[in-house]
């Protein structure tokens, strides 16, 4: 190898691999976030179906919105929560004829995740890989069925 061809490796190789590896890293972060936020949102549904036991036993029927289980109301749930978005992930809760229903879909669908969860009175968490809100008939949290399949390369 001549000098100025070292010369042109070190000024634009060097750098081009180090551009090169940064996206890779910001990418690993990126979807770390996001799996953080996701779980942070079944914790979430997991808290709101305990409160959902103990408002029904004190009142004897199930809350049909996120503000009765509020701080201003039976505080069972921090006030976040209560608003309906709590770390990038709005939620909603609607009393049903048979109990209660709530749904938790990210704010940004891609960025703050790439799942939604549905719970109802049967405690049973369930999610959807996609945009479309997670409902009753949808996988089991964690089943096999549940995750998206990847075609061999």
């Amino acid at each position: 190898m001549s000098g100025r061809s070292v010369a042109l490796l070190a000024v634009v190789g060097v750098p081009t691999l180090f551009y090169l590896s940064v996206p890779l890293g910001e990418r690993t972060a990126y979807k770390s976030r996001r799996y953080a936020q996701e779980t942070a949102a079944l914790k979430a549904l997991q808290s709101l179906n305990t409160a959902q036991v103990q408002y029904n036993s004190q009142f004897g029927r199930y809350a049909r919105s996120l503000s009765e289980l509020g701080p201003s109301a039976s505080n069972l749930i921090p006030a976040d929560l209560a608003g309906g978005e709590k770390q990038s992930y709005k939620f909603t809760l609607t009393g049903t004829p048979q109990g209660y229903s709530a749904q938790a879909v990210p704010v940004a669908f891609g960025s703050t995740g790439s799942r939604t969860f549905y719970t109802d009175q049967s405690l049973i968490l369930r999610e959807n890989y996609g945009p479309q809100p997670a409902t009753g008939s949808s996988k089991e949290v964690g089943s096999q069925a549940a995750k998206p399949t990847r075609s061999a390369p």
